[in-house]
């Protein structure tokens, strides 16, 4: 009996899927990238989180359907990541904001 993380962690990628990850990643970047160089602003770093997890998710989901386990251990890196964003937040919330 396959248990739910084997369904969803380590399921056959979607190109779809992948495509709107990675294009989100690269709009994150580059709205972070205006406001820093052409604005002057802070860097935020929750920002810079949430890119790379996306882009994870997004490189997973571009893989081969034969990469069945190397996409779900980017998965697994990309939840990590992002998790990695709650755990900082309420511990040390001002590493996020400056």
């Amino acid at each position: 009996m396959p248990s739910i993380i084997d369904e969803t962690v380590f399921r056959e990628p979607s190109r779809g899927v992948g495509l709107v990850f990675l294009c989100g990643a690269l709009l994150i970047a580059g709205q972070q990238a205006y406001y820093v160089i052409l604005k002057g602003a802070t860097l935020y770093y929750a920002t810079l989180f949430i890119g790379a997890g996306m882009a994870l998710s997004g490189i997973a989901e571009s893989l081969p359907k034969s990469r069945r386990r190397a996409s779900g251990a980017l998965r697994l890196t990309a939840i990590a990541v992002l998790a990695g964003i709650l755990v900082i937040g309420f511990v040390r919330p001002e590493l996020l904001l400056v």
